[in-house]
């Protein structure tokens, strides 16, 4: 190929194409006139690549057939009606999708609480191994660690600083399942002895209704997302090992947007958690309206997975990003 006489011959549709792609409103004609350039640019730039790649020539007819696709197209920006959808069909969508993931993370991780509990309630020579009977004693006692626990700093700074924590914890058991889940187990099984120590400690010492009142009201939500999470955590590593007809490449690539999604929605829930845990939890209300509001709680959101995420799954939502916001994908064998 003569690059010069190349240049020479299509400089014209080029400077025409970049015309076009310069003006927010097009005749039909013109419309119809910039698709066909941007197909015969488009084919100028596989010759150059192909016969004569020169970094320049190619620098600037990638730009633009880059340009033109994006007038051909229609260029999106996010804004307030992406997050709006969101937040009403691709976030509960993705919750019910995966839902045989974190359903039965919960059940499993409820019912180990309820074994770690009762072992710890009834053995002393446990409850020995974990404190000695003193520092039990202090942390039990009326007023002591657990009960003071949801007092003991300002409710905005106590309740920016639980949403900071658990939305970190929620993020990290959902990327911990590209490294085979082994993460995501670690941090749900070390939550859950721990919670079911507390539960035991305080049912020892006869104290199990109060701690349930400090707990449930933002425990039910709270716990919601951390199980989510690391059913989610444990669906990609399932992803990892078995990614089905897709590529392992494609199935990560769209189990890991919905996962990035996801920890956005999480971080929201997860942030009306911390608001119960702060303003809710330590209130002087009775302690059947501080499980309440956090039944509530938890009840809207069940109904917001289980009803209008299924809705926007049966409607063809999953959680992955808008179809024209994807990188292409070349065919491969069945």
């Amino acid at each position: 190929m003569d690059l010069d006489v190349f240049v020479t011959t299509h400089r014209a549709e080029w400077a025409r194409l970049e015309q076009l792609c310069g003006r927010r409103r097009l005749t039909g004609a013109e419309a119809d006139e910039l698709v066909d350039l941007y197909q015969r640019v488009a084919s100028h730039l596989s010759q150059v690549q192909s016969a004569a790649p020169d970094p320049l020539l190619v620098g600037r007819l990638t730009s633009l057939v880059a340009r033109a696709r994006s007038a051909v197209t229609g260029a999106r920006s996010a804004g307030w009606r992406d997050a709006g959808r969101y937040f009403a069909a691709d976030f509960p969508a993705a919750l019910y999708r995966t839902r045989h993931w974190w359903v039965p993370t919960a059940l499993a991780s409820l019912a180990l609480v309820a074994v770690v509990a009762v072992w710890v309630a009834t053995d002393a020579d446990v409850r020995a191994a974990i404190a000695a009977p003193g520092q039990i004693r202090e942390m039990t006692r009326p007023g002591g660690e657990y009960e003071a626990y949801y007092s003991s700093h300002p409710a905005s700074s106590f309740a920016a600083q639980v949403w900071t924590n658990n939305a970190w914890a929620a993020a990290l058991c959902l990327v911990g399942g590209v490294f085979l889940g082994l993460p995501v187990l670690y941090a749900l099984v070390v939550n859950v002895v721990n919670l079911g120590i507390g539960v035991g400690v305080m049912a020892s010492a006869g104290r199990l209704g109060l701690f349930l009142g400090l707990l449930l009201p933002h425990g039910m939500l709270e716990l919601s997302a951390v199980f989510v999470a690391a059913g989610l955590g444990l669906r990609l590593a399932w992803t990892v090992i078995d990614p089905g007809p897709r590529t392992r490449a494609v199935a990560l690539a769209e189990e890991g947007r919905a996962i990035i999604g996801t920890i956005v929605g999480l971080t929201a829930v997860l942030l009306v958690s911390g608001v119960l845990e702060a303003f809710v939890t330590p209130s002087p209300l009775p302690t059947w309206a501080r499980i309440g509001i956090g039944g509530l709680a938890e009840a809207l959101f069940l109904a917001y997975v289980f009803v209008v995420g299924r809705r926007a799954f049966r409607a063809g939502h999953v959680g992955d990003v808008e179809a024209a916001d994807r990188a292409d994908e070349l065919p491969v064998a069945a």
